[in-house]
C-alpha cells in the first residue's frame, strides 16, 4: 500500500533544508543562547543562602500555574530551579518553531502552489509531508542535544548529565508532537492560516489544561501534552516515562496525518471552507471594510482566547488566601500578606496579558505585506484608492484590536476574580493596568508600520524584536538584566502596575512616539513600490 508513497523523499528533505538555512538555526541558536545565559545567571541571583527561600515562594499557586508544579524544593539546587523554571518555556519555543516550520511546508507550500509544482515531478503522494516532518524532528532532534550536552558542560551545581539529556530530550519532544499536531491539522483544514489558528489553539488550550490542573487537578493537568513533560522532574528524579509517553503520541498523531494526506484532494481540507455570497456587502467597497472582512476571523479567535487566557489565571487568584493562611514564612515574608502577593501577581499577568495582545495587534499591521507578497494589493491599487487610505485601514485595525484583546484578557481576570474571591477585586487598578501598557503596544505596531513602509521584506523582524521584548519583559527581574536592556523596547517604561503607578510624561511619551512612527509608515509606503 505504501509502496511508492515515498519517492523522491530524499530529494525533497534536500530542498526543505535548503530553504531552511536561516530559519531553523537562528531557532536553534536563540533557544540555546536563552537557556545557557540564564542557568549562568543563576549563582549570581540566587547564592546558596536563598535558594530554600526560593523553593517556599515556588509552592504559591500564583507560580505554580505559571511554571508547573515544584519538585525538590526539599533540596532546591540549581538543577531543580532550571528544571522548573526554564523546562516549560523552552518547551513552548520548540512548539512554536515547529508550529510555523511544518506550516510553512505543507498549507502554505499548497497556497502557493510549490506543492503542485513539485508534485509534478516523479515523487511520492506523501513525500512532501513525509520531508516535512523529518526536518521539523532532525531540527528537534538537534536542539536536544545541543540543549542536553552544552548544559551539563557549564558545570553548575545539580545540572549533571543525565538530567541535562533529560531536559533536552523534555524539549525536543514536546517540538515533535506539535510539528505532528500541526501536520495533523494541516489535513484537517484548508489555508495556512487555519492550520495556524488551529495549531496555536492547541497549544494555548494545553498551556492552560497543565496550568489550572497543575493547581487544582492532576487528571486535567494530565490531559495536556505539556503537562506530561513536566511530570519528568528534571535534575531530581529523571523520569523518562513522560518523554516516550510524548514520543508515542506524535507518532500516533503523525500517522493520522500521512492517512489523511494520502486520501485528500490538494489543496482541499477535511473541513470545507463555506461558500462565499454571490454578491459582496456594501461594507466591502472600502479598504477598511475589506480589512475588516480579512481578519475577522483572527479578531474573534484572539478575543476569545483572550477573555478565557485572562479568567484562568484569574481562577488562580482565590487560593493565594489559603497559601498564605498555611505558609508562616510567607506572611513574614510579604508584610502585605495576600493583598499584597495578589497585587503582583496581578501585575504580572497583566505584563504577560499586554504582550499576548501585541500579537494579533501586529498580525492585522503586517496582513497588508501578506496582500502585497500574493500581488492582490495591487488590485486595489490599480484602482481610485488612495494608497494612504489602505494603510491606515489596516493601521487602524492593528491598533482598536490592541486595545480591544487586552481588554477582554483584562475582563475575564477580573471577572474570574470576582468568582473565586471572598472580597470583590475593584476594576479599576486592572484597568489602570491597560491604560499603562497600551502606549507600548502602540509603540510596537508604529515600528511594524514603519518596517512595512520603509523595508517591506525586513517586517518580518518584528516577530524577533518582540520576542526579545518578551525575554527583557517578562524574565527580567528573574535574569536580572540591567535596566538599558529592558529600555530598549517600549514596555521597558512601562511600570509593574498596580504596583507602582505610570506617570503621564511616560505614557505621553510613548504614545507620541508611536503616533510618530505610524506616520512614517503611512507617508512611506505611500512613496515606495510594491515589492513581491
Amino acid at each position: 500500500m505504501l509502496k511508492g508513497m515515498f519517492t523522491g523523499i530524499s530529494k525533497i528533505n534536500a530542498f526543505t533544508w535548503r530553504r531552511e538555512r536561516i530559519n531553523v538555526p537562528v531557532w536553534i541558536l536563540s533557544l540555546l543562547s536563552l537557556t545557557f545565559f540564564v542557568a549562568l545567571t543563576f549563582p549570581h541571583i540566587y547564592p546558596a543562602e536563598q535558594r530554600q527561600v526560593l523553593a517556599e515562594t515556588m509552592k504559591n499557586p500564583a507560580i505554580t500555574a505559571m511554571f508547573g508544579i515544584g519538585y525538590g524544593l526539599d533540596n532546591y539546587h540549581y538543577g531543580a530551579i532550571m528544571g522548573h523554571q526554564m523546562s516549560l518555556f523552552t518547551a513552548l519555543g520548540a512548539a512554536i518553531m515547529s508550529i510555523l516550520l511544518v506550516n510553512r511546508h505543507t498549507r502554505g507550500d499548497e497556497e502557493e502552489g510549490r506543492t503542485e509544482v513539485v508534485g509534478s515531478c516523479p515523487v511520492g503522494r506523501l513525500s512532501g509531508l513525509g520531508a516535512t516532518l523529518a526536518v521539523a524532528c532532525a531540527a528537534n532532534i538537534l536542539l536536544a542535544l545541543a540543549t542536553g550536552i552544552g548544559l551539563y558542560a557549564l558545570g553548575l551545581e545539580g545540572i549533571d548529565l543525565p538530567g541535562s539529556l533529560l531536559y533536552g530530550a523534555l524539549i525536543g519532544v514536546t517540538g515533535i508532537f506539535f510539528a505532528a499536531s500541526t501536520a495533523l491539522f494541516a489535513q484537517i483544514t484548508a489555508t495556512p492560516r487555519g492550520t495556524l489558528s488551529f495549531s496555536f489553539a492547541y497549544l494555548g488550550i494545553s498551556y492552560l489544561l497543565r496550568a489550572i490542573g497543575d493547581v487544582s487537578s492532576e487528571t486535567l493537568s494530565m490531559l495536556s501534552p505539556l503537562g506530561w513533560v513536566l511530570r519528568s522532574q528534571v535534575y531530581v528524579n529523571n523520569y523518562w516515562w513522560p518523554i516516550f509517553l510524548t514520543l508515542g503520541a506524535a507518532i500516533l498523531v503523525g500517522a493520522l496525518a500521512f492517512y489523511l494526506n494520502s486520501m485528500r484532494d490538494m489543496g482541499a481540507g477535511f473541513i470545507h471552507a463555506r461558500r462565499g455570497r454571490t454578491h459582496a456587502p456594501a461594507s466591502l467597497r472600502s479598504p477598511l471594510g475589506l480589512g475588516l472582512r480579512l481578519q475577522r476571523g483572527v479578531f474573534i479567535a484572539w478575543a476569545i482566547g483572550m477573555y478565557v487566557l485572562g479568567a484562568s489565571y484569574g481562577s488562580v487568584l482565590g487560593d493565594i488566601d489559603a497559601f498564605f493562611t498555611d505558609n508562616e514564612m510567607m506572611l513574614k515574608m510579604i508584610p502585605g500578606g495576600p493583598a499584597a502577593l495578589s497585587e503582583q501577581y496581578i501585575a504580572m499577568i497583566m505584563a504577560a496579558l499586554a504582550l499576548m495582545s501585541t500579537i494579533p495587534a501586529l498580525f492585522m499591521i503586517l496582513k497588508i505585506r501578506d496582500e502585497e507578497k500574493k500581488n492582490r494589493a495591487e488590485h486595489l491599487l490599480v484602482r481610485a484608492v488612495p494608497r494612504p487610505a489602505i494603510m491606515l485601514s489596516f493601521l487602524g485595525i492593528s491598533v482598536v484590536t490592541g486595545f480591544a484583546v487586552l481588554m477582554l484578557g483584562a475582563t475575564g481576570l477580573w471577572s474570574a476574580g470576582l468568582a473565586v474571591l471572598d472580597e470583590p477585586l475593584a476594576f479599576g487598578p486592572i484597568f489602570s493596568a491597560v491604560l499603562a501598557y497600551y502606549p507600548a503596544i502602540l509603540g510596537l505596531i508604529g515600528l511594524a508600520a514603519v518596517l512595512v513602509g520603509v523595508a517591506p521584506k525586513a517586517a518580518s523582524l518584528i516577530w524577533y524584536y518582540l520576542g526579545y521584548t518578551f525575554i527583557t519583559a517578562y524574565f527580567g527581574n528573574l535574569l536580572q538584566l540591567p535596566e538599558w536592556m529592558r529600555k530598549l523596547t517600549p514596555f521597558g517604561f512601562v511600570p509593574q502596575v498596580p504596583v507602582e503607578s505610570m506617570g503621564p510624561v511616560a505614557a505621553t511619551g510613548l504614545t507620541a512616539v508611536a503616533l510618530g512612527l505610524m506616520a512614517i509608515g503611512v507617508i512611506e509606503y505611500s512613496k515606495r513600490d510594491m515589492v513581491n
